[in-house]
C-alpha cells in the first residue's frame, strides 16, 4: 500500500503539491470565466432594456469586448486540463497504442510551443500597449493589463501540457 500524497515528502511532496497547486488556479480562473460570461450577460441586458427607454448605458461595447478576452484567457486553461479541446479522432484511432503515444506527445510538445510562444508575444504586446498608454475607446480604461492575463493563461496552458506529457491519459481536472 503506497503512502497518501500528503505523506509523502522529498521529490513526490513537491510533485504533488504542484498538482494541487494548478488544479487551484485552473478551479479559480474557472470561476473567473464563469464571471466574465455572467458581466457580459447583464450589461448587454441592461444596455438593451436602457434602450428601450432610449437611454443607453456608456461603454458597454467596452467592457462586453474587455470581459470576453478575459473569459476566453480564464477558460483556456480548464478546458486543457480537463481535456475539453475538440480532437480529430478518425486517423488516430488507426494507429496502434505506440503510433498513439506518440502522436499524442508530438502534439503536445507543439502545442507546450505554441502557448509558449503565445505567452511571450502577449507580454509583448502588454508591453506595447502598456508605453503607448491605450485605451479603451468609450470608458478610456487601460487596457494593457488583459495581454498579461492571457499570457498568464498561456502560461497555466504550458503547465497543465507538461502534467499530461508526464501524465498520458490523465486529465488533471474532472468536469
Amino acid at each position: 500500500m503506497s503512502p497518501a500524497p500528503s505523506a509523502r515528502g522529498g521529490f513526490w511532496g513537491w510533485v504533488d503539491c504542484y498538482h494541487r497547486g494548478l488544479q487551484a488556479v485552473v478551479r479559480l480562473l474557472g470561476f473567473v470565466a464563469g464571471a466574465g460570461l455572467v458581466v457580459m450577460m447583464l450589461v448587454t441586458t441592461a444596455d438593451v432594456v436602457l434602450r428601450i427607454f432610449r437611454l443607453s448605458l456608456k461603454g458597454a461595447f467596452d467592457i462586453v469586448c474587455i470581459a470576453a478576452a478575459l473569459t476566453i484567457a480564464a477558460a483556456l486553461p480548464y478546458t486543457t486540463a480537463i481535456k475539453g479541446h475538440v480532437a480529430i479522432e478518425y486517423f488516430f484511432q488507426k494507429l496502434g497504442r505506440r503510433g498513439r503515444i506518440v502522436g499524442d506527445s508530438l502534439m503536445r510538445l507543439a502545442v507546450l510551443v505554441l502557448f509558449s510562444l503565445l505567452a511571450w508575444q502577449s507580454v509583448r504586446y502588454g508591453n506595447s500597449l502598456l508605453a503607448s498608454g491605450t485605451a479603451s475607446m468609450t470608458i478610456r480604461l487601460p487596457i494593457f493589463w488583459v495581454p498579461y492575463v492571457l499570457a498568464a493563461s498561456c502560461g497555466l496552458v504550458v503547465l497543465i501540457k507538461i502534467y499530461h506529457l508526464l501524465h498520458p491519459g490523465k486529465a488533471l481536472l474532472q468536469p
